[in-house]
């Protein structure tokens, strides 16, 4: 059971490690440096919103708008983490090091070992999210660094690895009618916005879409 979760884990973590190598391009696209990259990987550690970041600077936004997008869409793993806290059941250190890797993907493997019970669920947890971990840094250095070494990322087409990257993280994730909703109605938005609004303001304003969709349905 053990080598099976490990194999599952492994998987995911490669999988998805590799998206890192498209954050690395366009953070170098977005004038950061490779340094600049591989400190916002470490530290922040959640894909969209790390590509919210660099989007939103590449796009000659703020700061403040920038930081204001990546936190928006990073509110989803305060809610992964009050799921896996009952099961972790980690103080001090570990507790540190357990939220920093409480992702998307870390979660849901965790999840899915459910009925395997509480041991099978913390290791589906650990070994995702350290695996992740690793590969997502080690692909963004390496992203990062081949951006530098080709010159002008516009001139190779990497400023296109936002959008395409948040594309490929988004896709597998709209399997419910309401999520392709949420989805279309984000992209209306964002295309309207865009002409009008400073850079930043219209990833925000997407970004508030799905609250207002969950208090409306909580209402109903």
């Amino acid at each position: 059971m053990s080598r099976a979760i490990i194999r599952d884990s492994l998987s995911v973590s490669i999988t998805v490690g590799v998206y890192g190598i498209a954050f690395g391009a366009a953070a170098v696209e977005a004038d950061l440096s490779v340094l600049q990259a591989c400190v916002l990987s470490l530290l922040t550690f959640t894909g969209a919103s790390q590509f919210a970041v660099v989007g939103v600077l590449g796009a000659g936004g703020s700061a403040l708008s920038a930081v204001t997008a990546a936190s928006l869409l990073g509110v989803r793993n305060s809610f992964y983490g009050l799921r896996m806290a009952p099961i972790l059941q980690v103080r001090g250190a570990k507790r540190l090091a357990a939220a920093q890797i409480t992702i998307d993907e870390s979660t849901a493997v965790s999840v899915a070992q459910e009925d395997k019970g509480l041991d099978a669920m913390r290791l589906g947890f650990w070994a995702t999210g350290i695996g992740v971990y690793i590969f997502w840094n080690l692909f963004t250095f390496l992203g990062a660094l081949g951006a530098t070494a080709l010159g002008d990322p516009a001139a190779w087409g990497l400023d296109a690895a936002v959008p395409a990257a948040f594309l490929g993280l988004l896709w597998p994730r709209l399997i419910s009618k309401s999520a392709r909703i949420v989805a279309l109605i984000s992209i209306l938005m964002c295309t309207l916005l865009i002409p009008f609004a400073p850079a930043g303001v219209p990833v925000i304003a997407c970004a508030l879409i799905p609250f207002i969709f969950a208090f409306v349905g909580d209402r109903k």
